[in-house]
C-alpha cells in the first residue's frame, strides 16, 4: 500500500484524497485552516456542481458532498506545511508540534491567493475601505460584517462580479464595475446574473487611477485607458464611494513548489505537469488552482481525482511530448503528455488571449498541422478544453496549440 500525503483540503485536495484512497493508498490530508473545504466555505451562492452532480449547489453543499466521503483518511487541520523534500513533508500544528512524514507520493493542492492593491500599484491614499473581493466575501458570508454602503469594484473577475450581487442583496449600492481590458475576465453567466440583472454599470477599458481618502475611502478617480492600457489624459471622472473591492486576478500558491525546485510555467505561475498531474519532481503531483486558475469547481475536482489516482498507483517514467501555447493562446495545461498512459485521450486546458467570435483551434507539430477544431466563440474569461489522442501526441516532437480567427 502506497502512502500519499495531500497538502490542502479545498475542492482539489478533497477529490484527490478520496480518489487516492479508493485506489488503495493510505492518505494523509493536511489543511492549514481549522475547517475542510477551502474557499468553498465562503462561497454561499449557488451554481456549483452543475456539470459533476447535475444539480445547482452552494459552495458549502458542494464541499459537503466530498467531506462526507472522507472516511478511512488521516486528516489534520490547523496544520501548516513548511517544506517538501524528497518524498518527505515537514509541517507544524498545535497538537503534534513540528513533525515530518515520509510518503511515496505528495499531492500539492494549495489553491491560490488574490492579487492585492499593493501588487497592482494603484496611486493615491491608503485609507480603510479597500478590500480584495475574496476578503470582503469572507467578512460578509463568514463573519457577518457589513463592509460598506457604496462600493466600486475594480476588475471583473468572477469573485468581484459575485460580490457586486452580494453587496446589492445586503442593501449596499454598487456604483460601478471597472475593467482594464476591453472585455470581462469573468464567466458570461456571472456578468448577466450579477451585473445586468441589478443594473450595475460595467466600464470596459477603464481603470482606477487614484484612491481618495484619509482615514476612510471617500472616492476613486476612474479614467479610460488606451490600447496600451495606460490612462488617457482628460478622461478622468470621480465616483464617490466608501468601499473599493479588488478583483484583479489570482496567483497560484506555489512557494512550497518553488522551494522544492519544481519547474514553474511562466504562463500559469503554476508547476509544469504531465497529463497524470505529476510535476517535474518524481512522486510529487499537483492539481487545482495551484496548477492553473479554474473558473468552474467541477473541473478542479476532476483534476484532483486524476492526481489522486496517479499518486496511488505510481506512474512509470517514460518518453513524453512537450505542449506549448502558440499565437492567440495564453497557456496550455498539461505541458507534457506521456507516450504511455491509462487513458487513450488527453484533455488540454487553456485560455485564449482575446475574445474570438469565429475561430478555430489548430494544433501544430512544428509547421505541420495535426488537428483543427472549429469553435464559434471563445473568450479569456472561460477555460477551453481540447481532447487529443495520446497516439497522436506520441508521434509528435512538440505540440503547439494556437487560435486562428476564421475569415
Amino acid at each position: 500500500m502506497r502512502n500519499v500525503t495531500i497538502i490542502g483540503a479545498g475542492p482539489a485536495g478533497l477529490a484527490a484524497a478520496i480518489a487516492a484512497r479508493d485506489a488503495g493508498a493510505h492518505v494523509l490530508l493536511l489543511e492549514r485552516a481549522k475547517e475542510l473545504g477551502g474557499i468553498l466555505n465562503q462561497c454561499i451562492h449557488n451554481g456549483f456542481g452543475l456539470y459533476r452532480f447535475r444539480e445547482e449547489l452552494t459552495g458549502p453543499e458542494y464541499a459537503g458532498r466530498f467531506i462526507d466521503g472522507l472516511h478511512d483518511i488521516d486528516i489534520r487541520t490547523d496544520t501548516m506545511v513548511l517544506e517538501i523534500s524528497s518524498g518527505s513533508v515537514t509541517a507544524v500544528n498545535p497538537k503534534d508540534g513540528l513533525f515530518t512524514v515520509t510518503s511515496d507520493a505528495v499531492i500539492l493542492a494549495m489553491g491560490c491567493r488574490e492579487r492585492t492593491c499593493g501588487a497592482i500599484g494603484v496611486p493615491g491614499d491608503r485609507p480603510a475601505g479597500v478590500f480584495t473581493a475574496g476578503a470582503a466575501q469572507r467578512y460578509m458570508n463568514i463573519e457577518g460584517l457589513r463592509i460598506g454602503k457604496r462600493a466600486v469594484i475594480l476588475g471583473s473577475g468572477d469573485i468581484g462580479l459575485i460580490m457586486a450581487r452580494r453587496m446589492t442583496l445586503e442593501g449596499a449600492e454598487v456604483a460601478a464595475c471597472v475593467e482594464l481590458m476591453p472585455y470581462s475576465s469573468g464567466l458570461n453567466r456571472n456578468i448577466v446574473q450579477c451585473l445586468h440583472d441589478f443594473d450595475i454599470p460595467l466600464y470596459l477599458s477603464h481603470t482606477v487611477t487614484r484612491i481618495i481618502g484619509r482615514s476612510r475611502l471617500e472616492a476613486v478617480e476612474v479614467a479610460e485607458v488606451g490600447p496600451d492600457r495606460k490612462p488617457v489624459p482628460g478622461t478622468e471622472f470621480r465616483i464617490d464611494c466608501d468601499t473599493l473591492l479588488l478583483s484583479v486576478g489570482l496567483i497560484p500558491e506555489n512557494e512550497l513548489t518553488r522551494a522544492a525546485g519544481i519547474a514553474i510555467d511562466p504562463h500559469t505561475n503554476g508547476p509544469v505537469v504531465y497529463d497524470d498531474m505529476e510535476t517535474t519532481q518524481k512522486g510529487v503531483y499537483a492539481c487545482g488552482n495551484v496548477v492553473q486558475v479554474h473558473d468552474l469547481v467541477d473541473f478542479v475536482s476532476d483534476e484532483g481525482e486524476r492526481a489522486g489516482r496517479a499518486a496511488a498507483s505510481g506512474q512509470p517514467e517514460g518518453a513524453y511530448t512537450e505542449v506549448q501555447p502558440g499565437s492567440g493562446v495564453g497557456y496550455v495545461v498539461p505541458q507534457r503528455i506521456r507516450h504511455e498512459g491509462a487513458e487513450d485521450t488527453v484533455t488540454l486546458f487553456f485560455r485564449v488571449r482575446k475574445p474570438c467570435r469565429k475561430g478555430s483551434l489548430v494544433v501544430y507539430d512544428g509547421e505541420r498541422e495535426v488537428l483543427r477544431k472549429k469553435r464559434l466563440y471563445m473568450t479569456p474569461g472561460e477555460m477551453e478544453k481540447l481532447p487529443i489522442s495520446r497516439e497522436l501526441a506520441s508521434t509528435a516532437e512538440t505540440l503547439t496549440v494556437t487560435m486562428e480567427e476564421d475569415t
